[in-house]
């Protein structure tokens, strides 16, 4: 029998890198393409830790290397790429995923500087990644770009405000890198995620009135663990969604069908 649809999820020989991919979400979507056969590129400012994830994925006999990089230095994110293409001769999947959210607050007690680097993290590094990425993509003939947005993107909480900002940005860059881009065979998706217990949202489900609503509200009464997100990841890498782009896939409990955390 043959597998006409099975074979389109299969992502043998394709290069995939994916940042902050040390822990939570991107540990998770980095593990997932390396199951469906991709060679994955682990990277996150911390070299030891990115090797640490990259071994253990080796140690299952699947392919993984890692690359430090601070995605806020674009002479960083320049050495990725370089030490990508020396090792792997390419790219065909981008999965931007580092972000930052250093403040919980109102609008009027921001600062610039907090301004700045949330949006320089969030916004301005996965635009400078996929720029870079772009050519090679072109020249291979297709490529698949997948930025981790947010629900904070669509529909904001009181405190995140800046961070619902730059999240709501990755989207519209999603949806311009889809249009710019598709007649090159390059597809670019966002996958938005509800609340998902990692170290990076601790400051929201260590909050006993979130987690209250969640229980209550949310469709699902609970918060996800990383480990959900990989496998809508695997699929928008895949030719199973080959025509598929510009799309913001939410994975959310149902929170934007239920009340907010505000």
């Amino acid at each position: 029998m043959k597998t006409r649809i099975k074979q389109k999820f299969d992502l043998k020989d394709k290069v995939a890198i994916v940042t902050g991919a040390s822990k939570g979400i991107g540990e998770s979507i980095a593990r997932g393409l390396a199951e469906y056969g991709a060679k994955v590129v682990i990277s996150s400012r911390n070299q030891e830790a990115v090797d640490e994830v990259a071994n253990n994925i080796k140690l299952d006999g699947l392919e993984a290397i890692g690359v430090a990089c601070h995605v806020g230095d674009e002479n960083q994110i320049h050495n990725l790429l370089e030490q990508t293409l020396n090792i792997y001769g390419g790219v065909d999947i981008l999965v931007n995923n580092a972000a930052t959210n250093p403040f919980y607050g109102s609008l009027d007690t921001m600062d610039h500087a907090l301004f700045d680097k949330i949006m320089d993290i969030n916004v301005k590094a996965p635009f400078l990644l996929a720029n870079k990425c772009y050519p090679i993509m072109k020249e291979r003939g297709g490529g698949s770009i997948i930025n981790i947005s947010s629900v904070e993107g669509m529909k904001p909480t009181a405190g995140l405000a800046l961070y619902s900002m730059s999240k709501a940005a990755v989207i519209m860059l999603t949806k311009s890198q889809a249009v710019e881009w598709g007649k090159f065979g390059i597809r670019s998706n966002t996958i938005c995620p509800g609340l998902i217990k990692t170290k990076f949202s601790s400051a929201l489900w260590q909050n006993e009135k979130i987690m209250d609503q969640v229980t209550r509200h949310l469709p699902s009464g609970r918060m996800a663990v990383p480990d959900e997100m990989a496998g809508l990841a695997c699929f928008l890498a895949s030719d199973a969604s080959s025509y598929c782009t510009g799309s913001v896939f939410t994975a959310d409990g149902g929170h934007m069908i239920a009340g907010g955390f505000s």
